[in-house]
């Protein structure tokens, strides 16, 4: 008797325990989790090469760019807000880099600086649009997406431009390690790590969170609305233009569409699947990071298996509308087409 009491004791106990552990990691993490552990068991069971040392940095090397945007991303979804011209932002800053690198006598510093300016530029541009041109964020970067990348096929010509292949700064950025692992994998981690911490333990990370969620009550409570939306979109374009001097270093040129065109797509993609809403004041950078690395096992993945590289835009596209589609569900809303 005393036995059974005990454990219905426990169990309590347990349960609460487990509450408390899916609290803390999350259950959208728990589920990018699992999802994320079935497809490296599924490939790997059809590719032993998956495993080895070499491709988990070929898959960390391959997301960097990807993982850069998406965290951007997320801040400036969680913010309420949206940013689809990352992408060209990327080019333009990559044209931008290799552009200056050349003509100032192969200084790699002035060209990451120049693009990083470039990027703030542009960054600074949306802002101003949505906040005093009051154009739907949407609308706004749709359009800065065209001028951005026309913009850098102006500039160059529509050609690579400049050559940083035999640069140690740029070469240290490309193909480079610090204690074993690739620079360019470390580059994301504090790129994640940093905007972890601004999103989770300062002021600003907490007032992002307060404008997302309700920015009319936001606003009644002394949160400058217009200025933390012109920031936000500053810090985009700042970390889209650090994406596209990732770009250069890895191409070893200006690349003014190549590499950074259709960024801004995975970018939503892995945001929406880490479990930010659109609507604004939800999601962590926790869950992004997993879904980056979701995509880019499945990319690689494929690749592996020889599965035709036009079926990754196809399941990427796919993963995009399942993660809205939850996101929908969850919320309760009524969906277009359904009567009430």
């Amino acid at each position: 008797m005393t036995a059974t009491r005990t454990e219905d004791q426990a169990a309590p106990a347990r349960r609460s325990a487990l509450r408390k552990a899916l609290d803390t990691i999350g259950v959208q993490n728990v589920s990018l989790i699992i999802a994320l552990a079935g497809l490296v068991a599924l490939i790997g069971s059809q590719n032993s090469r998956f495993f080895l040392t070499s491709n988990i940095k070929i898959i960390g090397m391959a997301v960097a760019v990807t993982g850069v945007l998406a965290i951007a991303q997320t801040i400036i979804i969680i913010l309420g807000a949206l940013d689809i011209s990352v992408g060209s932002v990327a080019g333009l800053a990559s044209v931008t880099s290799a552009m200056i690198f050349t003509a100032m006598s192969s200084n790699a510093g002035l060209g990451i600086l120049g693009a990083l300016a470039v990027g703030a530029l542009c960054g600074a541009a949306n802002g101003c649009i949505v906040v005093f041109g009051r154009v739907n964020p949407i609308i706004a970067t749709l359009a800065t997406l065209a001028a951005f990348k026309g913009l850098a096929q102006l500039v160059s010509n529509g050609r690579a431009q400049g050559y940083t292949g035999a640069d140690p700064v740029f070469v240290f950025i490309a193909r480079g390690s610090i204690a074993g692992i690739p620079t360019l994998m470390w580059i994301f981690a504090l790129v994640a790590l940093g905007a972890h911490i601004l999103l989770k333990y300062t002021d600003i990370g907490r007032n992002i969170y307060a404008i997302g969620g309700n920015d009319t009550a936001a606003r009644l409570s002394g949160i400058n609305i217009n200025k933390y939306i012109v920031a936000c979109y500053i810090g985009t374009g700042v970390v889209a233009a650090l994406a596209g001097i990732l770009i250069t270093a890895r191409t070893g040129s200006g690349q003014p569409i190549s590499g950074s065109e259709g960024q801004e797509l995975e970018a939503i993609t892995a945001a929406a699947l880490g479990g930010v809403s659109f609507k604004g004041g939800r999601g962590a950078i926790a869950g992004t990071v997993l879904a980056v690395v979701l995509l880019g096992v499945l990319s690689n993945g494929m690749t592996l298996l020889d599965i035709n590289s036009f079926w990754q835009n196809v399941a990427k596209g796919a993963l995009l509308v399942l993660a809205v589609t939850i996101q929908q569900a969850r919320s309760g809303e009524r969906r277009v087409g359904i009567p009430t």
